[in-house]
């Protein structure tokens, strides 16, 4: 009998992932109605604005799912097992079977959220009907922020936080940009409490973790009163407040009560992969 193809090795290596308990895999358990749907969610994921993004989200629509952190120092986005699920080797990453019995597997966060209303929020209590002209309207802003604020904030991290040397032109660029984006928010949040229409949506979940994290970034909300509000508006919802420390403790918000000091010594911990990552792409 010949030996079996990397292909098929691979997908092995995969099931055999997925069918057994991962030592850090935890069970989020809700009895709501919409566990009805069956669903098979399990979520790959790390407490980073992209990645509280999804969990927020499950949280919101009730729906039951099992949790694995990622761990970035260990570089587990980059082995194997999580290749087969998103080759990017990002997270979050997110893995369901359909109702016909079909697994998929789902990567990029926008695209995870738009899969999870489409199949799971039936009442629309976070989105619009498909082919609404307010359906249309989120999917602008949760493309926005994919292509706009989310890599220009993180941009804004890593040259005011990680970058091994201190460059005042990329520190500036960045921090410009997501204050002009925050700008953008300000001025759509005149018109009503949410990014679109009556009710909070998968594009103010997807921006509300950044906006969180905006001390991070060296970005204050000082001159942005409706986003600010905006922003303790989500808070006091249970799923934004339940997702927010999935899989770990959200501690955005405890970063404006350290000193500088105490922020670059934060920093410091995830300096060292944040180097290590961008060599070993860098070789690729």
């Amino acid at each position: 009998m010949t030996d079996p193809s990397p292909s098929m090795q691979r997908i092995s290596q995969l099931a055999s992932h997925l069918t057994k308990t991962h030592p850090k895999t935890f069970l989020r358990n809700f009895t709501s109605k919409m566990a009805s749907n069956n669903s098979n969610i399990h979520l790959y994921t790390v407490g980073t604005p992209n990645g509280i993004k999804v969990s927020i989200l499950l949280e919101e629509l009730g729906l039951p799912y099992k949790v694995t952190p990622i761990s970035f120092g260990k570089n587990e986005q980059k082995e194997p097992w999580f290749l087969e699920i998103n080759p990017n080797g990002r997270i979050p990453a997110l893995t369901d079977t359909l109702p016909d019995g079909t697994p998929i597997n789902l990567f990029e966060s926008g695209s995870i959220m738009q899969y999870l209303v489409d199949r799971y929020d039936t009442e629309h209590k976070v989105s619009y009907p498909r082919g609404s002209k307010e359906g249309y309207e989120v999917n602008n802003w949760l493309h926005w922020q994919m292509g706009g604020l989310g890599p220009m904030q993180g941009q804004a991290n890593h040259f005011f936080r990680y970058a091994p040397e201190k460059i005042q032109y990329g520190i500036d660029r960045y921090q410009n940009e997501t204050r002009r984006l925050y700008s953008v928010m300000e001025r759509q949040l005149e018109k009503g409490d949410y990014l679109v229409g009556d009710r909070a949506t998968i594009a103010d979940f997807a921006c509300w973790g950044w906006v969180a994290a905006h001390h991070w970034a060296g970005v204050s909300l000082d001159e942005f009163p409706k986003l600010e509000a905006w922003l303790h508006r989500l808070l006091e919802r249970p799923g934004v407040e339940k997702g927010r420390h999935v899989p770990s403790p959200h501690t955005a918000f405890d970063m404006k009560n350290k000193s500088e000091e105490e922020l670059e010594k934060e920093a410091e911990k995830s300096k060292a992969w944040v180097q290590a990552g961008m060599k070993a792409d860098a070789k690729k």
